[in-house]
């Protein structure tokens, strides 16, 4: 049942329960039984809400987010496409959260802490090639082949840090898959919070 804000927009206007009644032409069981709970009024009786209030109808609905696991499950497996670009598992995410985080419960927690996670190791990343490429342990050129071997293949530390960030990130954001799917909340950590 949709909950509805009309006692408290009642009480702004300094309005009694009779006031309202008389304002919207509705009966006073009518009203009581809205603000109880009780019942939802009809298209005609919301109208007549709105109109003696002077708001909107979406001003007396209160939406409630809704549950959607499978929405949960999509946002944190789309952190996964940092593996093509680090920048990527920032900004499908972000876009996920930005569209829904006040209509799907647990939304705005999952978003905020996965994308602090995600900056937080996507800086780490980039310090890590930054000071491989200064020091010129790696040589980026024009064949992606040959960069991407002097990353992940050829030992080094550079390919043993990013190898366990990797997949580390990886472990992580599959943990928060299964959480997300059982309900739970998520665990993004460690992270510096970027989000609050």
């Amino acid at each position: 049942m949709q909950n509805f804000k009309l006692k408290e927009l009642r009480k702004k206007k300094a309005w009694s329960q009779e006031q309202l009644s008389t304002e919207s032409g509705l009966s006073l069981r009518t009203i009581q039984r809205i603000e109880n709970g009780e019942s939802e009024p009809t298209g005609h009786s919301l109208l007549q809400l709105t109109q003696a209030l002077g708001v909107s109808p979406d001003e007396i609905m209160e939406w409630a987010p809704a549950e959607d696991k499978g929405y949960l499950i999509v946002l944190n497996l789309t952190a996964l496409t940092f593996l093509l670009h680090p920048l990527l598992g920032i900004i499908l995410p972000l876009v996920m959260y930005i569209l829904k985080r006040e209509h799907i419960r647990r939304v705005e927690d999952t978003g905020r802490k996965q994308l602090s996670f995600m900056i937080s190791w996507g800086l780490v990343i980039y310090m890590i090639l930054t000071i491989a490429a200064a020091g010129r342990f790696i040589i980026f050129s024009w064949d992606l082949a040959d960069t991407i071997r002097s990353l992940f293949v050829e030992p080094g530390w550079i390919t043993l840090s990013l190898n366990s960030i990797y997949i580390f990130m990886i472990s992580i954001i599959l943990i928060n898959v299964r959480l997300a799917s059982r309900g739970k909340s998520a665990w993004y950590k460690p992270a510096i919070p970027f989000l609050k």
